[in-house]
C-alpha cells in the first residue's frame, strides 16, 4: 500500500518549517537588529563582540562609553582598588567630585567621589581619573574633568 500526502499537508508542513527557520533566525539576532549594517557572519570578531558587548546603562545613554578591557592597566587597577575599598596612592582618592564642569549629569553634593589613574612617566597625579556616582556608575576621564566616558563592567 503507498500513501500519499494530501497537498494540504504538505503546505502545512511546509509552513510549519519555515515558522521553525524564521524563529530561529530571530532568535539569534540575524535580522541586523537595526543597526543599519549588515548582520555579521557567526564566528566573525564582530559577530563575538556584539555578544559580548554589555547592554548600556540608562546611567550612560547619550554619553561616549569604554568597555573595561579598553581601559588602560592603570585605569582597570584604579577600578581594582574601588572594589576592594583600597588602600589608594594619592590622599585625595575617595574625596568627593564636585562636578564643577557640569559634564556629568547634575547630582547633589557628595554623589561623586574621585580616584587617580597613574599615569607612568608623570611627576604629579596627571589628568587621568576614575570617578565613581552613587548611583553605581563609573566614569572615567584622561583629559582632567574636561571629558568622561560611562565605563561598561
Amino acid at each position: 500500500m503507498i500513501f500519499r500526502k494530501s497537498p494540504s499537508s504538505s503546505l502545512r508542513a511546509l509552513g510549519a518549517a519555515f515558522l521553525c527557520v524564521l524563529l530561529a533566525v530571530l532568535a539569534a539576532g540575524c535580522g541586523g537588529g537595526g543597526t543599519g549594517g549588515s548582520a555579521a557572519a557567526p564566528g566573525t570578531p564582530s559577530a563575538r563582540a556584539s555578544v559580548s558587548a554589555p547592554r548600556t546603562p540608562d546611567w550612560a545613554r547619550g554619553m561616549r562609553t569604554v568597555r573595561v578591557e579598553a581601559l588602560p592597566a592603570q585605569a582597570r587597577e584604579t577600578l581594582r582598588l574601588i572594589d576592594r575599598g583600597g588602600p589608594y596612592p594619592y590622599r585625595q582618592d575617595g574625596t568627593v567630585f564636585g562636578n564643577f564642569e557640569r559634564v556629568l549629569p547634575k547630582q547633589k553634593r557628595g554623589y561623586y567621589h574621585e580616584y587617580t589613574v597613574r599615569t607612568p612617566g608623570s611627576r604629579d597625579r596627571g589628568a587621568r581619573r576614575i570617578v565613581t556616582g552613587g548611583g553605581g556608575e563609573f566614569y572615567y576621564t584622561d583629559d582632567h574633568y574636561d571629558s568622561f566616558k560611562a565605563v561598561l563592567r
